[in-house]
């Protein structure tokens, strides 16, 4: 039951990452100008990271319960610590890249949410095959 739960808690993560990161972003600079896109954006970010951060940290709690210390667990685990850097780390330091104009530093700094995010797709998806 508590196994067949963590699959469920994990596949809820893919989706709302693949739902985020194709509808609710394009979605959101294509229907709001520039300003409140960037207003939006900054609002939902932090929950996103921390809704998904919590989510990951659940099923880390069910596999600790389960004594399950597979490959799974570290994947989860690192899933988990990188929602844990972008939110606390890489989201403070976009923002204020794009506050200060630090072109250059907005973009590679993004550049690397972007790639983080991609890679914990990718992990997930190894999980749950």
């Amino acid at each position: 039951m508590m196994e067949q739960i963590s699959i469920y808690l994990t596949s809820i993560i893919l989706g709302i990452m693949l739902f985020f990161s194709f509808v609710v972003a394009p979605v959101t600079f294509t229907a709001l100008d520039e300003e409140n896109a960037r207003k939006f954006i900054r609002k939902i970010f932090p929950y996103y990271y921390t809704v998904n951060l919590t989510i990951s940290v659940l099923v880390l709690i069910l596999f600790i319960i389960l004594k399950v210390f597979s490959l799974d667990f570290y994947l989860i685990l690192s899933i988990a610590l990188l929602f844990a850097v972008s939110n606390f780390v890489l989201m403070p330091l976009i923002n204020k890249f794009r506050d200060e104009k630090q072109d250059k530093k907005f973009k590679q700094s993004h550049f690397v949410s972007v790639v983080i995010n991609f890679v914990q797709m990718i992990l997930l998806v190894v999980v749950l095959t």
